[in-house]
């Protein structure tokens, strides 16, 4: 029913929505159970709460070791960056210093020694060197502080896969490490310490753990006193980069002929190259390694940005190229012997930088380098180990142009042109002819080609022969000296006396010891090339003997003042200027008519002498022009016998193309030879023959008696006057 409830019963709705609570008395408040235990957190497993525990160790160790080692490492950084000196200090390292080499136009040609060639700046060298650099060697350096933990682990991860050591091989060092080692961790060179300055650096340069140590906290220490564009300028000041260069500025200078600020993306990447291996990328070592290792650095400038693909494009179309100068690599016998003719302390141990000014002509000595190949390239069977020198100079002894050997494999740095001593042969002989003529002798006297015997003391008879083992009777000087006769040589000198010849020779420069006996005559004493060309420019400059030389001057690089002057020159008259002339006169004829036509040149006279010594071990030509004096040399290294080669052959056609060469273009100077008077007049001839007088020219002139001729040589001369009268 509506409405209707049982009493004291509640209604569904109010137990569903509840009743008031302002119409609801509060319960009364619970009394707490002091018997019932609180709720536990669930407990965890004993290696739970062991490994916490060592975390917790560990942590509390490893921040106070960091600390520790943070502490330590900066106070090594702190001790050196006291050490550190201003940035200026630290540009040239060199503990030696360095020699240029001018030629006789005042451009250099060589260097010796560690070149350095002005402190430049990370701010004035290109930007593209810069760029390099950077690309190629720390890509993050200007993003970290000194050390790339990611590089060092790049760099052991390598090293590892290789089957290295952890630090063997690949370093992951930044540039300002490398500057590290360059600066040897500031350790100055002592030579008392290391044998040498290579010894020093390679020591700097060693790894290893404890190597390591100090590179880092030393490095840091830069980067906390110098800027990133300092510590660039220290390392493009001295990094060695090859061929005697230390800095990007000796290096461009060397390489390119230009400053470092001048240098485009391909010099720049070959110039940055040469950082991995400076010898072995060096482009006057090998031309295409370089270039090929610079297309790398071009690959990684392009890749981050330093050079677009227009740019890169272009550098690798057009690779760097050397300079003329170091291409041609041009008088690097001759810069050696220069370097020999001064005192240690001013070239090879110097610790200034040194300028010296040749008397090297770069034209000549390409010339005659190009000469030589020429003849060995078109006349000589390909492998043959025979060796050659050259020796081109002024009739006053300076030197132009100096070949000391063939670049052969293994031929070394000998120069044979100057300090091989061979054997002269009949080179020799003018000097024999100088003191005839110095006596008053003439070329038209006359002397026997016949056998001859002479009874040498301790050692029995010696009976010298000709070459074609013939003999021709009664001849002139000229003819014997034209066609290389020995006999009548050595009856020569023996009528003038050993004495005689040997005062000439030594007169003339040839300091090297002369024989004793008769066989004087025919060259059996040992000289060098540069001797006997000196000894012959005394011919040509009138009968003065002449000091071989290749310094003009010498000075330090900045000064003005000359600390030495020319090494040589003309000296004492050693023969008369007319004995000189009549010298000359009778070596033309060698080379117009005798052993030496094959040095013949097309427009202008030559004169000179051709040389073979016995069993053909050397092959000599010296000769000359109204111009200069040239002396070519071959011989084995071994001195085994030449085949097929006499004086006459291959050194006079290396004459020949060498002097073509050389006077190509050049006004013609005539010879200084005075020409004799005739031939003994056939009215008197048969008297003066007869009763061993000494035969008389049209002068008055009296030559030295003849050694008892008989009928047949009278008349053989007098049909050999009446038909070749002069």
């Amino acid at each position: 029913m509506a409405g209707h409830r049982t009493k004291g019963t509640p209604l569904v709705a109010d137990r569903r929505y509840g009743a008031s609570t302002a119409s609801r008395p509060p319960p009364p408040p619970k009394k707490p159970n002091r018997n019932r235990k609180p709720a536990q957190k669930p407990r965890r497993g004993l290696f739970s709460r062991l490994f916490a525990w060592i975390g917790r160790l560990i942590w509390a160790v490893v921040w106070r070791v960091s600390l520790v080692i943070g502490l330590i490492l900066s106070g090594f950084v702190f001790y050196f960056y006291q050490q550190l000196p201003p940035v200026s200090a630290l540009l040239d390292g060199r503990a030696k210093g360095s020699v240029t080499l001018l030629d006789r136009n005042d451009t250099v040609f060589a260097w010796r020694g560690e070149t350095f060639g002005g402190q430049i700046t990370s701010d004035t060298v290109s930007p593209f060197l810069k760029d390099a650099v950077v690309a190629t060697e720390d890509k993050r350096f200007y993003q970290h502080f000194g050390v790339s933990p990611r590089g060092i682990a790049s760099a052991i991860s390598i090293n590892l896969a290789a089957g290295r050591g952890p630090l063997e091989g690949n370093g992951g060092s930044t540039i300002t490490q490398q500057v590290a080692k360059l600066l040897c961790l500031g350790t100055a060179y002592d030579p008392k310490q290391w044998k040498s300055e290579a010894a020093y650096e390679d020591d700097c340069r060693s790894g290893g753990v404890k190597r390591k140590l100090n590179e880092i906290p030393y490095a840091l220490a830069m980067e906390v006193k110098y800027s990133k564009a300092e510590i660039l300028t220290i390392y493009f000041n001295r990094a060695y980069l090859g061929a005697g260069a230390r800095g990007f500025e000796a290096a461009a200078q060397r390489y390119f002929g230009i400053s470092a600020n001048q240098v485009n993306p391909a010099q720049a990447a070959m110039l940055a190259g040469l950082l991995k291996a400076p010898s072995k990328y060096a482009p006057t070592n090998n031309l295409q390694r370089a270039q090929d290792r610079a297309n790398v650095i071009v690959g990684l400038m392009q890749d981050q940005g330093y050079l677009t693909k227009a740019q890169a494009d272009e550098a690798r179309a057009h690779p760097a190229q050397l300079s003329e100068a170091a291409q041609t690599k041009s008088g690097g016998f001759f810069a050696d012997w220069v370097m020999e003719s001064a005192p240690d302390f001013l070239t090879s141990t110097t610790t200034e930088d040194v300028i010296m000014r040749t008397t090297l002509d770069q034209n000549m000595q390409k010339q005659a380098e190009e000469g030589l190949a020429f003849v060995f390239d078109t006349k000589i069977t390909a492998g043959s180990k025979a060796q050659a020198a050259i020796v081109v100079m002024s009739a006053n002894g300076a030197v132009r142009a100096m070949v000391g050997g063939r670049k052969i494999a293994a031929a070394g740095s000998f120069n044979r042109a100057t300090q091989a001593l061979r054997q002269t042969g009949s080179s020799f002989k003018p000097f024999v002819y100088a003191a005839a003529m110095d006596m008053g002798w003439s070329p038209s006297d006359f002397v026997e080609d016949t056998p001859l015997t002479i009874n040498i003391p301790g050692s029995g008879p010696w009976s010298p022969d000709n070459y074609d083992h013939k003999f021709k009777g009664l001849i002139t000087l000229t003819e014997a000296l034209q066609e290389s006769r020995n006999v009548p040589a050595v009856r020569v000198a023996e009528a003038v006396g050993r004495d005689a010849v040997r005062t000439v020779a030594q007169g003339f420069g040839i300091e090297s010891s002369l024989a004793a006996g008769p066989a004087l005559a025919l060259g059996a004493s040992e000289s060098t090339l540069i001797e006997m060309t000196g000894a012959y420019a005394g011919i040509l400059n009138g009968g003065s003997s002449v000091t071989p030389y290749g310094l003009e001057e010498l000075k330090l690089k900045g000064e003005t003042d000359s600390l030495m002057g020319a090494g040589g020159g003309i000296g004492e008259r050693v023969i008369s200027q007319q004995a000189a002339g009549l010298l000359t006169y009778m070596m033309s004829r060698v080379v117009a008519e005798g052993t030496g036509a094959r040095a013949k040149l097309a427009d202008r006279p030559a004169a000179g002498k051709t040389g073979t010594t016995s069993s053909a071990r050397d092959a000599w030509f010296i000769g000359f022009t109204g111009d200069y004096v040239c002396g070519v040399w071959i011989g084995n290294d071994d001195n085994s016998p030449l085949k097929n080669v006499t004086g006459g052959t291959l050194p006079a056609e290396i004459w020949h193309e060498v002097m073509t060469r050389i006077e190509t273009g050049a006004p013609v100077t005539e010879l200084p030879m005075i020409l004799p008077d005739a031939r003994v007049a056939p009215q008197n001839l048969g008297a003066s023959l007869a009763s061993g007088a000494a035969p008389r020219d049209q002068s008055g002139t009296a030559s030295q008696p003849l050694m008892n001729p008989s009928d047949n040589q009278v008349e053989a001369l007098l049909r050999e006057i009446f038909g070749k009268k002069q």
